[in-house]
């Protein structure tokens, strides 16, 4: 459906920084990351879209929208919530602890953050957790 999402940010190291880490736990590989012009990319393995990408703005300048939110899919909660704890524990501020979302369906279980410009991001898993098995 989407062949790519970019964010934009005004301070790149500072944004490397944050989504390093944050890609690595949704097991997003690197696709490229240019300094010099500065932007990044990152996708899942063995495909080339969709890109989320993060980078100065082609016009130079970045706001943080009102309204705006990148979510990405995670296949576990504890995947959720080792990506909210990644990114508050490098610059990111928390718009909505890891939980339930029963409002949006049964199963929903959603972390929202901001990343250090002030990008809405939501990490949520929609899969019914398997029932734990007996010892």
């Amino acid at each position: 459906m989407f062949s790519h999402i970019f964010i934009g940010v005004t301070d790149f190291d500072r944004a490397m920084c944050f989504y390093r880490p944050l890609m690595d736990v949704l097991q997003l590989d690197l696709r490229f990351c240019e300094p010099e012009r500065p932007w990044a990319g990152w996708q899942q393995a063995g495909v080339s879209r969709p890109l989320f990408l993060v980078g100065t703005p082609f016009e130079g300048t970045h706001h943080a929208g009102n309204g705006q939110m990148t979510a990405f899919l995670a296949a576990t909660r504890a995947t959720v919530d080792a990506a909210y704890q990644a990114a508050l524990a490098h610059g990111g501020s928390s718009e909505g602890a890891p939980g339930l979302r029963p409002e949006y369906h049964a199963h929903y279980y959603g972390a929202y953050f901001r990343d250090p410009e002030g990008n809405k991001l939501c990490v949520a898993c929609h899969t019914v957790p398997l029932p734990h098995s007996a010892v």
